[in-house]
């Protein structure tokens, strides 16, 4: 059978060209975002001069979380909390320098440590997603190429369901995030870690800008799959 484009499939493939392009869009304007105000206020002192190593630890260590550690990592902005270790790795910037930006980001990465020994409901769920994501991240593509090649409708939806099992990991993870940051910046302040007035509103700025690029993660994985959704949905065997 030949396969031949009407005016509503055409209408079909634009509108399916139009979500990539709003998706990368959205993805590469928060990454640009997210970096820009992170090289500004890192370049920012904080009036204490305290390193984000140094903030990092007296975060924790105020919470009861000795047995933490706090690493230096490698890479652009990789800092993150590994709890199966129990290790905040921060980038070099952020370990090494007493500005804004890297006791802002210490501390944010800091509260996942704190969610993670209270047990936060959200994180708990986003880290028994993790698993299945890995699979889902490598299977869902290769099932929705090998359904179109094949013509096997179910093999594409089930392709489609892994797709939106990763969207549910994206949106979970939004409240595991924001709720990192709302503890950083309230113990910041109790603890005077940062002065109160422009650092904690600059230090606010950049876990903001932060949380842009996770919100954009999740508008672009579901663009993702209301193409896929918008393209294969209308295809019969």
């Amino acid at each position: 059978m030949v396969y031949t484009y009407g005016f509503g499939e055409s209408a079909t493939v634009l509108l399916s060209y139009g979500l990539i392009i709003l998706a990368i869009l959205l993805t590469l304007g928060a990454q640009l975002f997210v970096t820009a105000t992170y090289k500004k206020y890192v370049k920012v002192p904080n009036s204490r001069g305290i390193t984000g190593a140094q903030a990092a630890r007296y975060y924790l260590d105020q919470h009861g979380l000795q047995s933490v550690g706090v690493v230096q990592g490698s890479g652009f902005l990789s800092d993150h909390y590994d709890p199966t270790s129990r290790t905040v790795t921060l980038s070099p910037d952020v370990y090494s320098k007493a500005s804004i930006a890297s006791v802002a980001v210490a501390c944010h990465e800091c509260g996942h440590a704190v969610q993670h020994q209270e047990g936060y409901f959200f994180m708990n769920i986003r880290s028994a997603l993790v698993p299945i994501v890995n699979v889902c991240s490598y299977l869902g593509y290769i099932a929705i190429v090998i359904g179109a090649l094949a013509s096997m409708t179910n093999l594409i939806w089930l392709g489609i369901m892994a797709e939106m099992v990763i969207l549910l990991f994206q949106v979970v993870t939004l409240p595991v995030e924001v709720n990192a940051s709302r503890r950083a910046m309230r113990d910041v302040q109790s603890s005077n870690i940062l002065c109160m007035g422009s650092e904690i509103s600059q230090a606010k700025t950049v876990l903001t800008a932060a949380a842009m690029t996770y919100l954009a993660s999740v508008a672009a994985t579901l663009l993702q799959v209301l193409r896929l959704i918008l393209i294969f949905g209308r295809r019969r065997n």
